[in-house]
């Protein structure tokens, strides 16, 4: 891009009269197209011709070279006026400008085109001028290169542009200026180190602040970036809305924008580098003198308050003294090393980055407050530990003797069971508080040992000795030992009593869990009963399908006679558990009749269905036989036919179950669906014993052949209106036997019910 020597801002009120703007098309030799929209008042010569020269200072030396297209719009304005500004174009751009489209009105200028002829001037010119109209002006430009001023699809928004424009002016002015002070005050760091002293901080500070013109400079360069995107590269949209072509000095600003960025991120972490020099110097400085301060105090004040306490207490109120005069203590060394760790974070900081010769230094200064602080932390930690271990062995003691008298209660307690639910629930509550005593044992034996240890091994002060006498040691020994003993003994009685009432509740939680089982059983026989008469409903089209699903339904049969088996050797294992713990249950009186009941209405639905799906497996066999075979005898027709009937009056019969109820085999569309195929069969047949009687019959009995045909076509039909009519009565039949099995059942609940009560 050339350089800008006017700025957008300080002819803005110019640029904002639109007198001309580079819209982003391009004609066919790839040139840039300009626009001058000229308007009915009077326009200003000269701010036309600045915004020329501001916009012709936009693109680069070889997008002009390519020559400009020049599109001056005199729809509104005055031919004296459009004379001048072509005339003017001759002294702005004489060697830019390779066309000059002059938009004319529709009838106007006519007679003064005649006293001036651009075409003749093309040599004084130095381009060609041709007057056009607005519908004629895609003769030399694509529609897609035009805005819809003219026609065309090309989306151009000048004040978008115009505010791009100042973005992108704004923040290069920007940079610039940020780049020469930042390289001044980069380049100053090199310099002597007296130099460097005596520059103040004001010095370190821009006028602009980077971290807003590099995200200016982001945002821009996303901004051109999104546009070349989204633009047409070809120069080119399409009928739906045509995106908007970027301007070629936008495509130019993208390199400038990210040299510019570039340029300002090397310089600014330069910036930040000497920033972060002179910070951790008066850093330095700062750490030696805290850390000295940290060290003074722990070896002096510190050590003092430590050696005075050196008791242990001899019991939990003497401990809990001890303990609360310890943490005051802790308190005042706290403060302290809080300061230890800031100084620490600081000093680490400053050596993963830090020169050769500052790590020197740092390092020491780390060794020497690691070493005090350590010290003085370790003897700490011995006071705190002998103190915390007394006192948690007491706390401990007091809390396994409440754990142990909790138990003991809850096994002396006969609990009632209500379910299997709740005596699982008791069982786990035996179990986590057996594990909670379990715990508290081995953390009171832990305790013990550690305060036995820590009263052994507890660290003295080299200058002045403080032992406490070893009689009073070996008794708080054997107290220790003496507590830990009673209550392991207490502990080992409730595990014994733990273990016989852990027996009974299991074999409680896996009686009801077996009549739960069992219960579940005689659901899951309810379901595929439910199953077998709601689906199971087809008869196969075919021999080959209706053997398929005779065996599914063998298998269907096999899962549900497991099922029932299963049941019953629950409601055996109910037995022998109430037996065992010598109760009754409320549950598995009544489920012994529920899983019979049940099953011998799912064995005579099963047994119906296997009966009808052999029965359709006759009859397709049979159909299939004489529907093959070319000679077919009379007799064999009248068996298929009487086996297809036999089976539609099957389908149109109920289940009749032992208790007198009737169920029907699905829907009535469903019986329907699988009668339908049987009758088309019986409808084939039919066809081939016509075919076998037309065989038979001389030419001359033609009449009598289509009597017979007719009759047995309407014998057909009245079987089907037949079995029509008698699935809608089952249909009605089969809802009014519902409702008096619902009664019944309801009927046979109560009095299982009473006699379960009774029982």
């Amino acid at each position: 891009m050339s350089n800008v020597t006017v700025e957008a801002t300080n002819m803005l009120p110019i640029l904002k009269k639109k007198l001309a703007f580079l819209s982003g098309g391009k004609d066919r030799r790839s040139g840039l197209i300009l626009t001058i929209p000229l308007s009915s008042d009077q326009t200003s010569m000269e701010e036309l011709s600045a915004t020329l020269d501001y916009l012709l200072s936009i693109p680069s030396e070889k997008c002009k070279a390519r020559g400009f297209t020049v599109i001056v719009d005199g729809r509104k304005s005055q031919w004296n006026i459009v004379k001048t500004v072509v005339l003017m174009l001759q002294n702005v751009i004489p060697a830019e400008v390779s066309l000059v489209c002059v938009v004319k009105p529709d009838e106007f200028w006519d007679k003064k085109v005649t006293h001036f002829c651009f075409w003749k001037e093309k040599d004084r010119l130095g381009f060609e001028v041709i007057l056009v109209s607005a519908n004629k002006l895609t003769r030399y430009i694509e529609p897609c290169q035009l805005t819809d001023d003219f026609g065309g699809s090309l989306d151009y928004d000048h004040n978008d542009w115009l505010n791009k424009r100042l973005v992108f002016e704004k923040f290069t002015k920007e940079s610039t200026s940020l780049l020469d002070e930042l390289s001044i005050i980069n380049d100053s760091d090199k310099s002597s180190s007296v130099d460097k002293e005596k520059s103040a901080d004001c010095a370190l500070l821009p006028s602009f602040d980077p971290e807003t013109v590099l995200q200016t400079g982001h945002e821009l360069l996303s901004e051109l970036q999104q546009r070349r995107f989204n633009g047409s590269e070809g120069g080119g949209g399409g009928q739906g809305g045509p995106a908007w072509c970027p301007m070629e000095e936008e495509l130019l600003a993208q390199p400038q924008v990210m040299k510019l960025l570039d340029s300002l991120r090397e310089q600014y972490t330069r910036y930040q580098e000497l920033c972060r020099q002179r910070n951790k110097r008066t850093q330095l400085d700062e750490i030696h003198a805290k850390v000295m301060q940290v060290v003074t105090w722990l070896q002096g004040p510190g050590s003092e308050l430590l050696k005075t306490q050196q008791a242990i207490g001899d019991s939990m109120r003497a401990a809990q003294a001890l303990q609360q005069k310890h943490e005051e203590i802790e308190s005042q060394h706290s403060e302290w090393f809080a300061v230890y760790v800031e100084l620490n974070q600081q000093i680490a900081a400053l050596l993963s980055a830090g020169e050769e010769e500052e790590v020197v230094e740092l390092k020491a200064l780390q060794q020497q407050l690691s070493d005090v602080c350590y010290q003085q932390a370790a003897q700490l930690e011995g006071r705190q530990n002998v103190l915390q271990a007394a006192q948690g062995f007491h706390s401990t003691t007091q809390e396994l003797s409440q754990q142990l008298d909790g138990l003991l209660g809850m096994l002396c307690a006969d609990v009632a069971p209500a379910d299997g639910a709740s005596i699982q629930q008791n069982l786990k509550l035996l179990e986590e508080k057996l594990q909670t005593v379990e715990a508290g044992l081995g953390s009171l034996r832990q305790k013990g040992t550690v305060l036995m240890e820590q009263m052994c091994t507890q660290p003295s002060w080299p200058l002045e000795e403080t032992e406490s006498p070893a009689g009073e040691q070996q008794d708080n020994v054997q107290h220790i030992q003496a507590v830990m003993e009673e209550m392991q003994l207490r502990k080992q009685r409730c595990e014994d009593m733990v273990d016989v009432r852990r027996l009974k509740m299991l074999q409680m939680v896996q009686l009801f869990k077996c009549e739960e089982d069992a219960l579940q059983a005689v659901e899951w026989l309810g379901e595929l009963l439910d199953a077998l008469l709601k689906t199971h409903v087809r008869l196969g089209d075919d021999t080959q399908e209706t053997r398929t699903m005779l065996d599914k339904h063998r298998k269907f049969v096999d899962v549900a006679q497991s099922t029932y088996d299963y049941g019953r050797q629950l409601l055996q294992a109910t037995v022998v558990l109430c037996q065992s713990l010598r109760c009754t249950t409320r549950s598995s009186g009544d489920t012994l009749p529920r899983l019979n009941r049940v099953w011998k209405q799912f064995s005579v639905s099963a047994e119906e269905r296997q009966q009808r799906l052999e029965l359709a497996l006759n009859f397709h066999t049979a159909a299939e036989r004489v529907l093959q075979l070319e000679c077919v005898d009379p007799e064999s027709l009248d068996e298929v036919d009487a086996s297809g009937k036999t089976l539609l009056d099957r389908l149109a019969l109920p289940v009749i179950f032992p208790d007198g109820t009737e169920q029907f085999f699905g829907s009535p569309s469903d019986t329907a669906a699988a009668a339908e195929g049987v009758r088309e069969r019986l409808l084939l047949v039919e066809e081939r014993r016509l075919q076998l009687q037309e065989a038979g019959l001389p030419n001359d009995d033609d009449y009598e052949e289509e009597e017979v045909r007719n009759g047995q076509e309407a014998r057909l039909d009245v079987i089907g209106e037949e079995l029509s009519e008698k699935e809608d009565q089952d249909e009605e039949e089969e809802e009014e036997e519902e409702e008096e099995v619902v009664v019944v059942v309801e009927q046979q609940d109560e009095d299982l019910e009473r006699a379960t009560q009774d029982c």
